[in-house]
């Protein structure tokens, strides 16, 4: 679940809803060496003032380096939650499934 995400400004309001950040972080997680987040749990977003704390289960590829493949997901969900939202992010990551298929 998702806190959503609020901007006022001079000019009116910005607001990014909770299933959007969701979404962008389950894109960003998911570009990363064959990660899936976990369908059933869904990224946690909580965003506070400009910053953003992420918590992300995931399913990962047999074989894969999980110590690597955790960081790019890091990498690419905090890079993109400040491209399209000017956050900055903590990205908590679990691994906690392999997919042997």
């Amino acid at each position: 679940m998702s806190d959503g995400y609020a901007l006022d400004g001079d000019g009116g309001s910005i607001s990014v809803t909770p299933s959007a950040l969701a979404a962008i972080v389950r894109r960003a997680a998911e570009a990363a060496g064959g990660a899936r987040v976990r369908r059933r749990r869904g990224p946690d977003v909580k965003v506070d003032g400009g910053s953003a704390q992420v918590e992300l289960a995931l399913v990962a590829p047999y074989g894969v380096v999980v110590p690597d493949l955790a960081r790019a997901v890091q990498g690419r969900v905090a890079d993109a939650l400040a491209t399209m939202c000017g956050l900055s992010a903590v990205v908590d990551v679990a691994v906690e499934e392999l997919d042997a298929s």
